[in-house]
């Protein structure tokens, strides 16, 4: 194979916009099921999607009757977000992490900031804005490429469609006190820790998975900010 391409965060999900959706990502198929169990029932809920990418969590939320605002930097993300979001009365906000975000203080239920934090140098700056826009008991749902796949070398990865290469898009290697810690330090509480493995269900399902095998591939935190 082909050495593999390094690319910037932007660049990288510019580039993977065009197949985000279509390919068979095993992380996404760990995470999906654990959001939807744990935003349950969004109806009448004032959500905010942080690095939205193609707005896959959004457009469920707004389908279950959420009111969305969703966040993102990816032109390309942003081009694929805005075709699926167009009818579903999501408000689509261009926004870099982690600038704050422009949004008034207390003002969402809930906040997803889902597979985005690796991509982030400085967890605490962001947690401190997330927690201002979120109401008092508001949550704020937490999920990552687990950072037991650092030992393996793995990061976000893709293969380009066009060239067959393999695209490695730009990350830190955050530990797991890292990613518990940040939130903690900013004054959230978290309810629930939860590590998904890849099991030989999954690893069926989804071909590529199948070396990772007995491996935790998803850190996901359901976090909360106090009423005081």
């Amino acid at each position: 194979m082909a050495n593999p391409i390094h690319l910037h965060t932007q660049a990288g999900y510019d580039r993977w916009a065009t197949i985000y959706d279509d390919e068979l990502n095993p992380l996404v198929t760990l995470e999906e099921p654990l959001v939807r169990e744990w935003l349950h029932t969004p109806a009448g809920l004032r959500v905010a999607d942080v690095g939205c990418g193609t707005g896959r969590h959004a457009a469920w939320l707004a389908d279950a009757g959420a009111e969305v605002d969703a966040y993102d930097y990816s032109p390309g993300m942003m081009s694929k977000a805005r075709a699926k979001l167009s009818n579903r009365g999501v408000r689509l906000h261009e926004h870099t992490l982690p600038a704050p975000l422009p949004a008034a203080d207390g003002t969402f239920d809930v906040l997803l900031l889902a597979l985005v934090a690796d991509h982030l140098a400085d967890l605490e700056t962001t947690y401190r804005d997330l927690r201002r826009v979120l109401k008092p008991g508001g949550r704020l749902i937490f999920t990552v490429l687990h950072p037991a796949m650092n030992l393996l070398g793995i990061t976000a990865r893709f293969t380009d469609p066009d060239s067959g290469s393999e695209v490695r898009v730009a990350a830190f290697e955050h530990t797991y006190a890292d990613y518990v810690m940040a939130p903690l330090r900013v004054g959230l509480v978290i309810d629930e820790i939860v590590e998904r493995k890849i099991d030989a269900a999954v690893a069926a399902r989804v071909p590529r998975a199948e070396k990772y095998l007995g491996w935790p591939l998803l850190l996901a935190l359901r976090l909360r900010n106090p009423e005081t």
